[in-house]
């Protein structure tokens, strides 16, 4: 049986080696909370009632320097966001991205789906905004895109030797505000790289950006994350707090060891194939995957779930052998 046979939504190829990433917004959708209310489920058990639920307490601070605050009871990217917005009495509009265990713009400790129950949060606020041309001189810029999960995409990547890596304004961790006077507030992360992979090449475009607030440590650094380090782990302590885009945040163990290397593989493929990185999406997607039979069936799962990724068929089906490669311990 074919790949893809009986799938409702078919797309073109997206752009290869070129601009999106996911932090999910639901993404996107990758959302992180801890809160009261959150719960660790047991196959077959109901959860348990609201008062008897853990009190989950994350610590924040602001990444440019601020007292230690102490925020709970969210369940997504958003509710964060206002929680930490109401500890430090700012806008939830001024919050960009959060890491963790860091102030620093470190895009391999991004927040994504998983918070670990001990890690310790960091909120990265707007700083200076900056109007800059490019000239597409060639067809990849050299971006990998991502977003928060709440309506903001930013440079995850730059890659060294890249058109984008040629102009030292731009920085890994600029939220991309417009492009040619078009408001990109809001747009997840695949249609802002499919958006800088249309633009013509041979002319030139204007990108409104705002980088993260610095401390004063951080001044000098232009692109941290953009070349990668290690793979780290998707939480550390005694267990990690799961944000979903549907459905309640739950506690769960950490990821086993197949389920980190595939979720890395399917994380590199969502860049080279879509430009974008998500691990939150790729998590999804090995869940979706771990237990499908065939391709076809993980096809037909992409579909009711993720459906408006519209996946090419390639992709699913290198998604589907990274899969099967983590399965069997070849990484």
């Amino acid at each position: 049986m074919p790949l893809g046979l009986g799938r409702r939504k078919k797309a073109p190829p997206l752009v290869e080696n070129e601009e999106a990433e996911p932090i999910r917004s639901g993404l996107g959708g990758v959302g992180v909370g801890g809160v009261s209310g959150v719960t660790a489920l047991q196959p077959g058990l109901p959860p348990p009632p609201a008062n008897l639920r853990p009190r989950l307490v994350f610590h924040t601070q602001l990444a440019h320097g601020s007292p230690t605050g102490r925020i709970e009871g969210f369940t997504n990217v958003k509710e964060l966001y206002s929680k930490i917005a109401e500890a430090f009495k700012i806008s939830p509009l001024e919050v960009m991205f959060c890491t963790l265990n860091t102030h620093k713009v470190d895009m391999d400790k991004l927040l994504g789906g998983q918070i670990g129950l001990e890690d310790f949060i960091f909120a990265h606020t707007k700083g200076q905004r900056k109007e800059v041309e490019v000239f597409k001189s060639e067809e990849a810029l050299g971006l990998t895109i991502t977003d928060n999960g709440a309506g903001y995409a930013f440079i995850k990547r730059i890659k060294e030797g890249s058109v984008i890596d040629r102009i030292q304004v731009i920085n890994v961790g600029d939220m991309i505000e417009s492009i040619n006077g078009q408001s990109l507030i809001g747009c997840r992360h695949y249609e802002v790289a499919k958006m800088l992979k249309d633009l013509p090449k041979g002319r030139t475009f204007t990108m409104k950006l705002t980088e993260p607030r610095k401390a004063f440590d951080m001044i000098s650094q232009r692109a941290a994350g953009a070349k990668r380090s290690g793979s780290t782990p998707l939480g550390t302590g005694r267990g990690t707090l799961r944000l979903r885009a549907k459905g309640p945040a739950t506690v769960e163990e950490q990821p086993s060891a197949f389920e980190e290397k595939a979720i890395e593989k399917v994380d590199d493929l969502l860049e080279s194939y879509m430009g974008i990185r998500d691990t939150e999406l790729a998590a999804t997607m090995v869940e979706l995957g771990k237990d499908k039979q065939n391709p076809d069936e993980f096809a037909e799962a992409l579909d009711e779930q993720l459906g408006d990724f519209a996946f090419p068929d390639e992709f699913v089906f290198d998604v589907w052998g990274a899969i099967g490669d983590a399965k069997v311990g070849r990484y």
